[in-house]
This record gives C-alpha cells, structure tokens and sequence, in this order.
C-alpha cells in the first residue's frame, strides 16, 4: 500500500466513523460531512493518478450512487445512506466502488435479519413474505416490525 493509499483509506474510515456515529444519534447524515468527503476523495484521486484518477473517483461516486438510488426511490434506504455511498466511491475505483456496494448490500442484509431474530419476528416476517408471494402483492410491515415505518 503506498503512502496515498494509506491516507486515503485513514481519510476514508474517518468520516466512515463520524458518519456512522451520527448516524446512530440524530438519524442523519450531515450533508457538510458528506461534501467534505467528496471533496477529498475526488482531490485524493486526482493527486494520486492525475486527470484519469479524478475520473475514476466521479465514476466510482456514481456507480455508488446509481446502486442505491433505486432503493432510495423505493422507500428501502435514506437519502443519506445514497449520499454516503457515493462519498465512499469517490475514494475507489469502480470496480472498488462497485464490490464496496455489493458488500454493503450484504451487510445490511445480514445486519437485517440479525434484527429480525434477535427481535423474534421471523415468524411474523416469513408470513408476510409467504403472503406476497401467494397475492402477489407488496403488503408493508408493521410499525413494530423491524423494517416498519413508526
């Protein structure tokens, strides 16, 4: 790893982890952080590889944001998860960006259906899902559901 590297990731998990303890606290994302991470992720690239690392720095922040749009629009993730996502594939290449997206993905899939068991409502969900599926129809959870809306 060089030097670049190495300040990139710092940088990176830095404002991962502000991101993440915000998130925690107040539900939100500040936009000023995310600004900022695009900022230095795009300068970072820019100064690692001149010309063409800023250009694989906005195609990572795209590729980010373009696969977490469409469960933004669709009601499953906030708009700050979709900004931060972005923010990290401004660091990345898009092969990067694009594996960080899927092992997110995965992550919060997983970190879901942990909830769901430690909460006891597997149950409850398998059933909702079994009745999707035989009137093929979307039913939305429960307020107390985990994945419900308060």
């Amino acid at each position: 790893m060089t030097r670049e590297q190495l300040v990139m990731t710092v940088l990176l998990m830095g404002l991962l982890g502000i991101a993440v303890a915000s998130d925690l606290r107040r539900h939100r994302i500040p936009n000023l952080l995310i600004l900022v991470g695009l900022g230095l992720g795009l300068a970072g690239q820019a100064y690692s590889a001149g010309i063409s690392g800023f250009g694989y720095g906005l195609l990572g922040l795209l590729i980010g944001f373009a696969i977490f749009l469409p469960m933004h629009a669709l009601g499953g993730m906030a708009a700050g998860d979709v900004k931060l996502m972005a923010m990290v594939g401004a660091f990345l290449p898009w092969n990067g960006a694009l594996s960080a997206a899927l092992l997110s993905l995965i992550a919060g899939c997983l970190c879901g259906l942990l909830l769901i068991l430690v909460r006891g409502q597997l149950p409850m969900t398998l059933s909702r899902y079994w009745l999707m599926l035989k009137a093929q129809a979307y039913f939305a959870p429960q307020a107390d559901e985990v994945a419900g809306k308060p």
